[in-house]
């Protein structure tokens, strides 16, 4: 029986909405009040416009939820065991190794990066030693964490005030500040300049991603939910960083373990996007009540469309490619297959048209060579 046990594993989950936990605990009101309602319209922007009929079809991307799920559950599959002395990520922010395969220390990161803004954005090997994850990333000289050495980090006074102090370095470099020991952010005084480039810059969504994860990891869980309000505010409200929309919807929110914290921040996230009819990241239909208002919105886990008749899935079958609406692939997603094939993906941008949106840019990614132990798609 123990050899059994020993041999057991988790099982995979098989669509976004067997990974998506969020609101299958939901015991708050979903309604919007019609001041938020009103105050929402008003800030609406130009998408306003747009019908559901003309917009392109959208869904979630099975392989974010998916990735986010793993990482949420700790990793359910993922056992290995390393010595102390292997703590290569513990060692790293202790000052006493420098990353590879560049030969810096951590401390010079810390004293003579800050402020260098092309240092921070063009080298791309420092992100995986300053935010370590139990998981693979593009930099493999970078180890992984382990469940040990995140214990022994947690407990090295000396490596948290560095890794915080990274965290501010980082936060810098978009455009933001860290306000308190309690994690809460708001605009540095170099906002207008970084986050334009925030906005153009979209390779840095990824590292992002990578940060919040890291936060989780290390002790810093609480510190997530301030930084992801901030970019929903800034990418749907005031339109600063509306590249980001997307990435923050689909990754960000994600990374969050309490379902409870990542309800409100849709529920926010809700009230201000546009077009309303496109938000995908709601409760599941069954959970609004009423059953009906199919047009408000499709999606793997919004409000669900009608399902087309025999004779119109026959005629969209039939329809010409040229007139078909694809899937959107994010500019995340977009970054990240472009990552992870070297370049190889030519038009990954419009992956919508000619593939299967962009599980089959992940798939083809997948076998050049770009998947972790688990298949999964590896991050930056």
């Amino acid at each position: 029986m123990g050899n059994l046990l020993g041999g057991w594993r988790p099982k995979e989950p098989s669509s976004v909405e067997e990974c998506d936990s969020t609101w299958g605990s939901d015991s708050e009101s979903d309604s919007i009040s019609p001041a938020d309602g009103e105050r929402a319209a008003g800030e609406a922007s130009p998408q306003l416009t747009d019908s559901p009929e003309s917009a392109p079809k959208m869904k979630r991307s099975f392989y974010a939820a998916r990735d986010l799920y793993k990482y949420r559950h700790s990793y359910p599959n993922y056992k290995r065991s390393r010595q102390p002395n292997e703590y290569r990520n513990l060692r790293f922010y202790l000052n006493k190794i420098p990353l590879v395969p560049d030969g810096i220390y951590v401390e010079e990161i810390l004293s003579k990066w800050r402020g260098d803004y092309d240092k921070l954005e063009h080298n791309h090997t420092y992100i995986q030693w300053l935010f370590p994850l139990r998981e693979q990333g593009l930099n493999f000289y970078a180890h992984e964490l382990t469940q040990d050495e995140i214990k022994e980090f947690q407990s090295t006074r000396e490596a948290k005030r560095r890794f915080l102090a990274a965290y501010s370095l980082m936060l810098d470099f978009y455009g933001i500040k860290l306000l308190d020991k309690s994690g809460n952010v708001a605009r540095a005084l170099n906002w207008r300049e970084r986050f334009q480039h925030l906005n153009e810059s979209q390779h840095n969504y990824l590292r992002i991603t990578r940060i919040l994860k890291s936060l989780g990891e290390l002790g810093y869980e609480a510190f997530k939910a301030p930084l992801v309000r901030l970019f929903l505010e800034e990418s749907l409200c005031h339109n600063t960083i509306p590249n980001m929309q997307h990435s923050v919807l689909e990754y960000y929110v994600y990374t969050i373990r309490l379902p409870a914290t990542r309800r409100r921040l849709l529920r926010y996230a809700r009230q201000h996007y546009r077009p309303a009819h496109a938000f995908l990241w709601g409760p599941p239909s069954k959970r609004r009540g009423g059953g009906g208002g199919g047009s408000v919105g499709s999606g793997s886990s919004g409000i669900r469309a009608p399902a087309p008749t025999p004779e119109q899935q026959r005629r969209e079958e039939d329809a010409a490619p040229s007139t078909r609406s694809g899937i959107i692939v994010s500019s995340h997603d977009a970054v990240m297959c472009q990552d992870l094939a070297g370049g190889g993906l030519k038009g990954c941008t419009v992956l919508g048209s000619n593939m299967a949106g962009l599980e089959g840019a992940l798939m083809l990614a997948g076998a050049r060579g770009g998947r972790g132990e688990y298949g999964e798609v590896v991050p930056l």
